[in-house]
């Protein structure tokens, strides 16, 4: 398991370089993040169906958290009162937490945008709430996470070139309030975000300004929120050249199992999504071998495991005909055993990523992986 020495301050290495795709090392005082890295979201300080032992085991270096979730509940307050995030979920290591923008923009009910910040509506009691750059920052702070971002606003796509242009400015704005807020956190890291929709001069424009403010890693935003992949891959091509070598690039909210590796293969080094566990939730499982709907009756009378060489035993010890019952019964026992398969592929193939990347054989690495999916669930010789 990763239990690098602990430091006192927040650094990236770069280790190595194939085509695009990078590897690479991300020190904090709670443990070291290996890169490629995939962070399992735990929206109110749980990664849904798991045990925190369990995520550990399975290869993940670092968790998110959700600022909007904790702010309405518990409350950040009574967090740091408990000791912080980390002790109040039982995870001693590494959690970046997002600065609430997308759950307000996507969640609340009501909500009211100007240069200040974003008022809304609680989506869980209607209740009133004003959230600013320096009202993020100050959340995070008390949640005490390792990794904190800037409040952006994030649009929906496809929209207008002024809609994209509006929102990637105030982003701008809130960036250099946010970058300012944060001060000076020994041992921890704020990452500023890059808006500008699908063009790409407002992309570069943020990628660049975004730079010259010096925030300890680089996200890119607004994506995988309604365009297709390829416009997504394009813009990631587009902001790459201006993002700096020497810090973290980070993808928000993807993404699929392809979308990561072909995302890898552009240079970036950390990914959160919530479709592993929302998937393994409602019955699909991720496997080496491509996609496995369990509600489908044609897995009722399956003895065969998801993948009897897999080193995750939900995917080995368990059949396909029991899986199928549980989740047609709704059993949460299904649920979490889904959800642990889905997230052991998903470490599996963030490590696959990282030795291939290593030994310089991604393309190779890349291509086998992708025959492999096409196997429809089906290991070979089936």
């Amino acid at each position: 398991m990763n239990e690098a020495p602990l430091i006192e301050t927040f650094q990236y290495r770069l280790l190595a370089c194939d085509g695009g795709a990078r590897l690479g090392e991300i020190f904090t005082p709670r443990g070291k993040i290996r890169t490629p890295a995939f962070m399992p979201v735990g929206t109110a300080a749980t990664v849904k169906a798991m045990y925190p032992e369990q995520v550990r085991e399975l290869g993940a270096d670092v968790v998110l958290g959700n600022t909007y979730h904790l702010m309405l509940r518990p409350g950040a307050e009574r967090v740091a009162s408990l000791g912080g995030l980390h002790r109040f979920m039982n995870w001693p290591y590494p959690i970046l937490t997002d600065s609430g923008g997308f759950q307000v923009m996507s969640l609340a009910k009501l909500r009211k945008l100007d240069e200040n910040g974003v008022t809304f509506q609680s989506h869980i009691d209607g209740s009133k709430h004003v959230l600013t750059p320096e009202l993020s920052m100050e959340i995070q702070r008390l949640l005490g996470s390792d990794i904190q971002m800037q409040l952006d606003e994030c649009v929906k796509l496809p929209c207008s070139t002024e809609e994209a242009e509006r929102a990637m400015r105030l982003s701008l704005r809130w960036a250099e309030r946010s970058r300012n807020a944060f001060g000076s956190q020994p041992g921890h890291a704020c990452f500023g975000i890059v808006q500008g929709g699908a063009e790409p001069t407002l992309r570069i424009e943020s990628a660049k300004a975004l730079a010259d403010m010096d925030f300890h890693g680089m996200a890119v935003g607004g994506l995988a929120v309604g365009e297709p992949q390829a416009i997504m891959l394009a813009m990631i091509e587009t902001v790459m050249p201006h993002l700096p070598e020497d810090k973290p690039h980070y993808l928000m909210g993807v993404g699929s199992p392809d979308d990561l590796i072909e995302s890898v293969a552009r240079g970036i080094d950390m990914f959160d999504c919530v479709m592993p566990t929302r998937a393994g939730r409602h019955g699909l499982a991720y496997t080496r071998f491509g996609k496995i709907n369990l509600r489908n009756a044609r897995h009722a009378d399956d003895p065969r495991p998801l993948d009897e060489k897999s080193s995750c035993p939900a995917a080995r010890d368990y059949s396909r005909a029991y899986l199928h019952h549980l989740m047609r019964c709704e059993e949460i026992l299904g649920m979490m055993l889904l959800t642990w398969v889905n997230l052991a592929y998903y470490q599996e193939l963030m490590a696959g990523m990282r030795g291939a990347i290593a030994e310089r054989n991604f393309a190779d690495f890349r291509r086998r992986t992708k025959e492999d999916w096409g196997r429809g669930g089906e290991p070979l010789g089936s």
